[in-house]
């Protein structure tokens, strides 16, 4: 792709760089740029800015959060004894459109993935077998993405509770097999967390 400007190029290229944008969707986003008024376009810098620079994990969750505390977390309305666990934020606000759960959540930042180099101590585990050493979590629910990947995450984490005395969960199979949680529909997700299985049961069938 020939370019008339060597900043169109480079905005270009950095546009191309995020998942599922390629070079020609890249550049109607540059030239949209362009069209807009330029305190438009220094907002949106800013946002970006804004977000690398000062966004945080929640210390409790590890959520993405503004502060570091997320207000989930700090919500005494919440039930604390029940904690659904889940890849990212992405699950996190797929569960909340539910309005079914009221518990709180445990990210675990991804899941377990030997192809792509992603190994149990790469993710958020220890600090969710913590949580159940303090005694505070009565119910482990697994939320993870019913995929090879996700059920292998959720074999992992069960083994590692073993020893513990809390009940563990799996969300029903009302999602397909092979599914993204956060592309399940309200609904199905929600029924799906409503109508939780002990995990055991999950394996055996």
């Amino acid at each position: 792709m020939n370019y008339s400007s060597k900043l169109l190029e480079q905005a270009v290229e950095e546009f191309s760089k995020l998942p599922g944008i390629g070079k020609k969707t890249a550049l109607r986003l540059v030239l949209n740029l362009l069209k807009r008024e330029k305190e438009d376009v220094n907002r949106f810098a800013m946002a970006l800015k804004n977000l690398r620079d000062e966004i945080r994990y929640c210390k409790k969750c590890h959520n993405i959060s503004d502060i570091e505390i997320c207000q989930l977390c700090s919500n005494p309305n919440r039930d604390g004894a029940t904690l659904c666990v889940v890849e990212d934020i992405r699950d996190v606000m797929a569960v909340e459109n539910t309005q079914q759960y009221k518990g709180l959540y445990h990210v675990l930042g991804g899941v377990i993935s030997p192809m792509e180099g992603v190994g149990p101590q790469h993710l958020n585990i220890e600090s969710l077998l913590e949580k159940v050493a303090s005694g505070e979590v009565k119910e482990i629910i697994f939320a993870l993405s019913t995929t090879m990947e996700g059920d292998t995450t959720n074999f992992y984490i069960f083994k590692k509770l073993k020893n513990y005395s809390v009940k563990v969960s799996t969300i029903a199979r009302g999602i397909a097999f092979g599914d993204e949680l956060e592309y399940a529909d309200e609904i199905t997700l929600g029924r799906s967390i409503a109508n939780r299985q002990p995990y055991e049961s999950s394996i055996i069938n």
